[in-house]
C-alpha cells in the first residue's frame, strides 16, 4: 500500500448520523462529521407516551450527504476524494420501512410524507407488543422451531412484528407496502443506484437476528408460517429474500448520481450493511467470547465464537445467533438492554422539568439568559449526578431499581415490563435515586453475562464502546465491580463508524479479510476499570434484590395485563 487509500464508515445512530473518513493503511482518522436529524430533534412522527418512534427517510439521506461532503472538505476536497477506495454503513436495528416496487420508501412517495407509518419504525418503537406476543404463540403450533436461533422469542423490536403491526394499522400503507426493508440494507441500495425491490442485497447480520432468516431453514420460513399468523402476510416471503450477504461483500459500486452528489468516483465499492453494534465490535477490535458493549442510548452486546465450536448450542433468551453476521466463520451472538443511557437521560429530563418549563417565563431573568442558563445547569447533571452519587456508601438498604424504562431486550424479551424504585424515604435525593439507576443498567449487563456462561458460552472479557464508555467513568467502574471482571474501553471516539471503515477496505479489496483490517486499522484501548474485589460481596447481595424485585415486577405486569385481557374478553 504505496499510496494513500481512504475509506468512508458510516455509523447511523438514533438521534444522529456520523461518518468517518480513515486512512486504510493505519486506521487513522482523516476527518469525521456529525449530523443530528432535525425532524427527529424537532419530535416529529413520534408519540412516546404510544411507544410510538418514526424517522423519516429525509433525515437520513440529508445526513448522509452532509457529513460525507464535510469530511471531504476537511480532508482537502477533491484530492481526498480521489483517494476514497469503499464506503460501508452501519444502522441501528431492527428499523424497517415499507417501501414500493422500486425500493423507495414510501414516505418519499407522493401521499405519504408525512405519514408516521411510511417512515422508518425505529428500533426502540415498542407498538407491535400484540403482534410479537402473536408470534410467540403461533410459533408452538409448528414441529419446527423457527424461533430457536433468536432465543425462543421473538421481540416487538423486530422485523415480522413491526410489518404486521403496520399492515394492520395503516390500510393506504397496506396497499402500497410492496416490501419491507432494514434501514442497514436500504441505504446501501441507495448509494449503488439501485432499482426493484427485490435487487436489494439483504444483509446476513439483520437477517439473521430479527427477520428468522436461518441456513437451516434455506432462507426464512415457508409462507404457511407467516400466512396462517395472519393472512396479511400472505405471499410477503416471495417479495422479500432468500439469500443474504456477509458485511464483507459488495453491494455494488457508487451510482453515477451519487457519486456526483458526494464528489466521488463511481469505482468506489460500497459494502453490504449491518447493525451498528455489529460493525461496532469489528470497530472495537473483538476477540472470540470477549463481550464487546456498545453502550449508548440502549446496549447492543455482541460476542463471536468459532463456529465449528457453536455446533448444537443454542443459547435461549437472547437476540438471535447467526454464523456470519459480525465476522465470516465465526457465529455472532447479540443480546441487549432497551434502555441503558437512556434511563439516565429519563432522570435528567425528569428533574430537570422546572428548568423546561419554567425558567422560560422567569419574571428575573430575560428569556436569552434563561436559556443560557438552562443550557448550562443541563450540561452539568449528569456529571454532578455521578459525582455525588459515587461518595455514596454501598448499602444493602439503598434505593434499589430496576432497568426496564423501554422493556427487557435480554435475557427473555419482554417489552411489555416497567421500571421500578424502591426503598424511599424522605432521605431519598437526586445522587440517591441515581446511583439505584445506574447500578440496575449494571445488574442488567450482569443479567446478560450470566446467561451466556449458564447456557455454556464463556465470555473471557469485556470490551466496552460507545458514549456512555467514553464518557462515564463512574458507570463503568460500577459496572466492573458488578460484573467482577475488567473492562477494556476501545480508544476511538466513532467505533461503530470506524468498524464500517473497516468493512469499506475489505471491500474495496485493500485487505483480503475482516480480521487482516481490524489489525491494521484497529487502535488500541487507551483505559482499563478493574474490579475493586471488596465490593464482591455486598454487589452479590444487591444483585440478588435486583432479582427479586424484578420478579415482583413481572408478576405485577402479567397480572395487569390479564385483567386488560379479561376486561375486552367482557367488554
Amino acid at each position: 500500500m504505496n499510496k494513500d487509500q481512504f475509506v468512508i464508515g458510516v455509523d447511523y445512530g438514533t438521534d444522529s448520523v456520523r461518518s468517518v473518513l480513515i486512512n486504510a493503511k493505519n486506521g487513522n482518522e482523516i476527518a469525521s462529521s456529525v449530523f443530528n436529524y432535525p425532524r427527529w430533534r424537532d419530535g416529529l412522527y413520534c408519540n412516546a407516551a404510544d411507544n410510538q418512534f418514526r424517522q423519516h427517510p429525509l433525515d437520513y439521506i440529508e445526513g448522509l450527504e452532509t457529513t460525507i461532503k464535510d469530511c471531504l472538505a476537511k480532508a482537502g476536497g477533491s484530492n481526498a476524494a480521489k483517494a476514497v477506495k469503499g464506503i460501508a454503513v452501519d444502522t441501528t436495528g431492527s428499523t424497517p420501512v415499507a417501501v414500493d416496487s422500486n425500493g423507495v420508501p414510501l414516505a418519499l412517495t407522493p401521499g405519504f410524507e408525512n405519514n408516521p407509518n411510511a417512515m422508518f419504525v425505529l428500533w426502540k418503537d415498542h407498538t407491535s407488543v400484540y403482534e410479537a406476543a402473536q408470534i410467540n404463540e403461533h410459533a408452538t403450533k409448528f414441529d419446527i422451531n423457527y424461533l430457536k436461533y433468536v432465543g425462543g422469542i421473538y421481540s416487538s423490536e423486530w422485523f415480522w412484528a413491526k410489518l404486521l403491526h403496520i399492515l394492520r394499522s395503516d390500510e393506504q400503507v397496506r396497499e402500497e407496502c410492496y416490501s419491507w426493508v432494514e434501514h442497514c440494507d436500504w441505504i446501501p441500495f441507495l448509494l449503488t443506484g439501485g432499482s426493484g425491490a427485490g435487487n436489494i442485497k439483504r444483509g446476513r447480520c439483520s437477517a439473521g437476528h430479527k427477520a428468522l432468516w436461518a441456513e437451516e431453514f434455506g432462507g426464512l420460513p415457508p409462507d404457511e408460517f407467516f400466512s396462517s399468523l395472519d393472512p396479511l402476510l400472505s405471499g410477503f416471503t416471495s417479495r422479500l429474500f432468500t439469500d443474504t450477504f456477509t458485511s464483507d461483500q459488495k453491494a455494488g459500486y457508487l451510482s453515477k448520481e451519487w457519486a456526483g452528489r458526494l464528489g466521488l468516483s463511481t469505482e468506489v465499492a460500497v459494502g453490504v450493511g449491518a447493525f451498528d453494534a455489529h460493525m461496532g465490535a469489528v470497530g472495537g477490535q473483538i476477540e472470540p467470547y470477549h463481550l464487546s458493549k456498545v453502550m449508548g442510548t440502549s446496549t447492543c452486546d455482541i460476542l463471536v465464537a468459532p463456529t465449528a465450536e457453536m455446533q448444537g448450542k443454542l443459547v435461549k433468551g437472547i437476540c438471535g445467533q447467526v454464523n456470519g453476521s459480525v465476522i465470516p466463520g465465526m457465529t455472532g451472538l447479540e443480546a441487549g438492554q432497551s434502555a441503558f443511557g437512556d434511563t439516565y437521560a429519563w432522570f435528567k429530563n425528569v428533574i430537570s422539568w422546572p428548568l423546561n418549563n419554567l425558567l422560560k417565563d422567569s419574571a428575573i431573568i430575560d428569556a436569552k439568559t434563561a436559556e443560557a442558563l438552562r443550557n448550562e445547569i443541563s450540561a452539568r447533571i449528569i456529571p454532578e449526578l455521578s459525582r455525588q452519587a459515587q461518595l455514596i456508601p454501598i448499602d444493602a438498604n439503598n434505593e434499589l431499581a430496576i432497568d426496564w424504562l423501554n422493556g427487557r431486550r435480554t435475557p427473555d424479551a419482554d417489552q411489555t415490563l416497567k421500571s421500578a424504585v424502591t426503598g424511599l424515604n424522605l432521605g431519598s435525593d437526586a445522587p440517591k435515586i441515581f446511583r439505584a439507576l445506574a447500578e440496575a443498567t449494571c445488574f442488567g449487563a450482569k443479567s446478560i453475562v450470566d446467561r451466556f456462561i449458564q447456557e455454556g458460552i464463556p465470555v473471557k472479557g469485556i470490551i466496552g464502546i460507545g458514549g456512555v464508555a467514553k464518557k462515564s467513568p463512574f458507570v463503568m467502574q460500577m459496572m466492573a465491580d458488578v460484573l467482577g471482571m475488567p473492562i477494556r474501553i476501545h480508544q476511538f471516539e466513532h467505533t461503530c463508524a470506524l468498524g464500517a471503515a473497516m468493512f469499506a477496505a475489505v471491500v474495496a479489496d485493500i485487505y483480503p479479510t475482516v480480521e487482516d483490517a481490524m489489525a491494521a486499522m484497529g487502535s488500541g484501548f487507551d483505559v482499563a476499570y478493574y474490579p475493586d474485589n471488596q465490593l464482591k460481596e455486598i454487589y452479590n447481595k444487591r444483585y440478588r434484590q435486583y432479582h427479586d424485585l424484578g420478579k415482583f415486577v413481572e408478576w405485577q405486569v402479567a397480572v395487569k395485563s390479564s385483567n386488560n385481557e379479561h376486561k375486552i374478553y367482557q367488554g
